[in-house]
């Protein structure tokens, strides 16, 4: 038996921020708190985002981490309480849109973050009673816009998913203009991260075929258009594309994904080198796929080939490589920083992921000890 659940609202146009008022209305936000980041506050975008609120008073934390912290969501929950917020707008990339989340749980449940965590049977201890989010990305990456998930930072330094169908936005406003001013760097990183999610959904052994029919159209599209976009930053049409594989991403991996994100969890949990997911996401993703080949099924394998218009034998890794390569994505974990003193603690989160019991194949220390140690 599968049990497969889509439950978001989606306004997805050029434009969509104009809607913003609206969907405030519809939700019943009276009060909204905005999460975001400091790179956005202040900027032409945040401006636009303030007016498409049609007067809307409202409180602001501007200051979300690369990676999202405990510390953050606390801070900026208790911004939501002092304030009296009755909802969430998360407004920038992933990290943002994770906070978001975090803040709209912490704000209504009394428990610490780790009693929420996944792994920690934390997902039936989440109730109804999250405060509503709207989610409004200004990246074409992650996908949180309409994913269940948080990844939060603990303050014990670990990464941990908070996994709820409440945790889901509201609604999820997709304005491919906002992404027009993104440097080539990150819509390199942030298209890599959605490239990501759909192919390592698509291979996920988990029975969910809509979600699969999803990912392998995201994997196509995004495949087609991220080199356009990358090197042409004001093509709307190509910008509107990344917006939507990146949302694709997002619904698919619904499903789950395997031993990438088991991977780059721990390693963006790291606390002396700062790192960016969905570039860790695009490192990983050639070895981690070369690991699971053999577990593939066939016809998959084809399909992805035919998505990526690759030759019927040609291998999936090299070309990934190479399309990071042309990207001008980093090559290696050592480039980034990272070094063989924090290998014993990438290991142990790996294993621990939420995301590696969703692998197409059982991988444990020694398999990770590998991995890692390859990617140095």
């Amino acid at each position: 038996m599968a049990t497969i659940n889509y439950l978001t609202r989606i306004e997805f146009d050029d434009g969509a921020l104009s809607r913003l008022g609206a969907v405030l209305n519809d939700v019943g936000i009276q009060r909204p708190l905005i999460v975001t980041d400091r790179g956005l506050f202040g900027s032409p975008l945040f401006a636009e985002l303030l007016s498409a609120m049609n007067g809307v008073k409202q409180a602001v934390f501007a200051d979300t981490p690369q990676n999202p912290t405990e510390t953050a969501v606390d801070l900026a929950a208790g911004v939501f309480k002092d304030h009296g917020c009755d909802g969430v707008i998360a407004f920038g990339g992933g990290s943002s849109m994770d906070l978001a989340k975090g803040v709209a749980l912490r704000a209504t449940h009394s428990e610490p973050l780790a009693f929420y965590a996944a792994i920690n049977g934390g997902v039936a201890k989440i109730s109804s009673a999250v405060a509503p989010v709207i989610a409004i990305p200004t990246t074409a990456g992650t996908g949180s816009e309409v994913g269940r998930a948080a990844l939060i930072t603990l303050k014990t330094g670990s990464k941990l998913g908070l996994i709820s169908p409440y945790l889901i936005p509201k609604v999820a406003i997709c304005d491919p203009l906002l992404t027009l001013g993104l440097p080539a760097s990150l819509t390199a990183a942030t298209g890599m991260d959605a490239f990501t999610h759909c192919l390592e959904t698509f291979i996920s052994p988990l029975v969910n075929p809509p979600a699969e029919a999803i990912a392998i159209d995201g994997l196509e599209r995004i495949n087609r258009w991220i080199q356009i976009a990358v090197t042409d930053g004001p093509n709307k049409e190509a910008r509107w594309h990344m917006m939507m594989g990146a949302l694709q991403g997002g619904l698919t991996f619904q499903k789950g994904l395997g031993a990438v994100h088991a991977m780059s969890h721990p390693l963006g949990a790291l606390q002396d080198v700062t790192l960016h997911h969905g570039t860790l996401n695009a490192l990983l993703l050639p070895i981690v796929y070369e690991t699971n080949q053999d577990a593939i099924p066939q016809w998959k394998q084809t399909k992805i080939r035919t998505a990526l218009g690759i030759e019927p034998n040609a291998s999936v890794a090299d070309y990934i490589r190479q399309l990071n390569a042309s990207l001008n994505l980093p090559a290696s974990l050592g480039a980034m920083g990272v070094t063989a003193k924090h290998l014993p603690a990438l290991v142990q989160g790996a294993v621990k992921d939420h995301s590696n019991g969703t692998n197409p194949k059982p991988l444990n220390e020694a398999d990770y000890v590998r991995l890692f140690n390859a990617m140095l």
